[in-house]
């Protein structure tokens, strides 16, 4: 298997964008932008590109189980070329289709990013999935009639819904609620999404302070010493990344996790990297039904022992969404049974496929976008001392997505019409 980080030259022919993909029996080439460089790389950026590794080389052995156990992608072998998500993402995503010709772009973290690139996958109609960034606005607003775009995990919105529902029914006191987001489209969003349910729920609370630092700034001081002061019952916080993991660093010790029920929505991320600094009680989300969240299935059990074997730890739920998303490029393939760009985006739209996260559906934002469930547990430590995650509660798909056509925000404020959380 040929992985290979992209120093920019020119590795490939180009050709003319929205031209046929590779004939048969050439490897498919994936480009694969994650975060190289910089505070996301050690907790976004390797993991992704660890889980990518694991899953591909698998693939190309016939090592999965099923339903996935067929040889690469329809047959053929799959290459991988990684580009830093940490520079230009527009240059390097026409780098990436113009210059390394590649078949399909698989990656991004940031919505900033995914807002910058995803009018070009439409643009160069560059068969495109995004893998993490949570944005709504992706389908809502930056692109609203896709083709080649997909996004294959959930987005932001179940955190912030779910998040309000545990700690509704975790009984947490909400009477006086604060946030710390960082200030551009992922956490405007999130923390507008979780003030919406919190009215939606109707429980009354106050928002007594809410502090939005600039994104990788990596000093808190100032927006801990406001919650600290704001004597908020609940704190919650879509931070990640170096971002998360410097909160948690400033704040655990100023005593804001013993004074507030501190709701971190990406937290699993930080749980192998601090897993003696997050205090036990901390509410933990992984974006969705990952990690220590996912079913107990053949699949979710192959991955997890697959990458702790690889690479001697578990896999944070970057990977298993790194592994989502070319699962369900696997299967978007295989059923066009054709390298035609158009018709494997086609087979995409509205797909229901299996994944070590259990069943993705591509339910909304006109079939380009998954909807999945959420989990939330509060941090703890097992017998022998290993991070692991208590008292979880999991919500539905149906519960926490709204429905197709409507918008995450008009869905809210509308008090969650339609929701099933049963």
């Amino acid at each position: 298997m040929k992985l290979k980080t992209l120093t920019l030259g020119l590795a490939g022919a180009a050709f003319a964008a929205g031209a046929a993909i590779a004939q048969d029996g050439e490897p498919i080439e994936l480009g694969i932008p994650v975060f190289l460089s910089g505070a996301a790389s050690g907790p976004f950026g390797l993991p992704q590109q660890n889980g990518a590794n694991v899953l591909i080389e698998a693939l190309n052995a016939g090592e999965v189980p099923a339903p996935y156990d067929t040889v690469g992608i329809n047959g053929r072998m799959v290459e991988a070329t990684y580009v830093d998500e940490a520079a230009d993402p527009v240059q390097e995503y026409r780098n990436l289709v113009e210059r390394e010709s590649v078949d399909a772009v698989v990656g991004y973290t940031s919505s900033g990013n995914c807002k910058a690139v995803a009018p070009l996958a439409e643009q160069l109609e560059q068969l495109t999935v995004l893998v993490d960034c949570g944005t709504p606005q992706i389908f809502e607003s930056v692109v609203t009639d896709p083709t080649y775009l997909f996004r294959t995990g959930p987005t932001g919105t179940i955190d912030s819904v779910g998040a309000v529902r545990y700690l509704v029914d975790t009984g947490v006191d909400m009477s006086r609620v604060a946030g710390i987001n960082q200030n551009y489209a992922w956490g405007q969003d999130a923390w507008a999404d979780f003030t919406g349910s919190l009215t939606a729920l109707e429980t009354d609370s106050e928002i007594a302070t809410e502090q939005f630092p600039q994104v990788f700034a990596g000093q808190y001081g100032a927006e801990v010493s406001a919650l600290l002061t704001s004597s908020a019952n609940a704190v919650h916080t879509s931070f990640w990344g170096g971002d998360l993991e410097a909160f948690i660093l400033q704040a655990a010790p100023r005593g804001l996790f013993a004074r507030s029920a501190v709701v971190m929505t990406t937290g699993e991320a930080a749980m192998q990297r601090l897993p003696d600094e997050i205090p036990e009680g901390a509410i933990i989300g992984a974006r969705g039904p990952y990690s220590y969240f996912a079913p107990d299935t053949e699949l979710a059990n192959w991955f997890r022992d697959a990458y702790e074997a690889e690479h001697g730890t578990l896999p944070s739920y970057p990977a298993w969404k790194m592994a989502q998303a070319i699962l369900g490029l696997k299967a978007a393939w295989e059923k066009a049974d054709s390298d035609d760009p158009a018709e494997i985006a086609a087979a995409f739209e509205n797909l229901e496929f299996e994944t070590p996260a259990g069943t993705v559906r591509m339910a909304i934002g006109n079939g380009h976008q998954a909807i999945q469930g959420i989990a939330y547990g509060t941090f703890a430590k097992d017998d022998e001392g290993n991070p692991t995650v208590e008292n979880v509660i999991s919500y539905s798909a149906e519960c926490v997505n709204p429905p197709e056509g409507q918008t995450a925000a008009a869905w809210i404020e509308a008090g969650f019409p339609g929701a099933q959380c049963e």
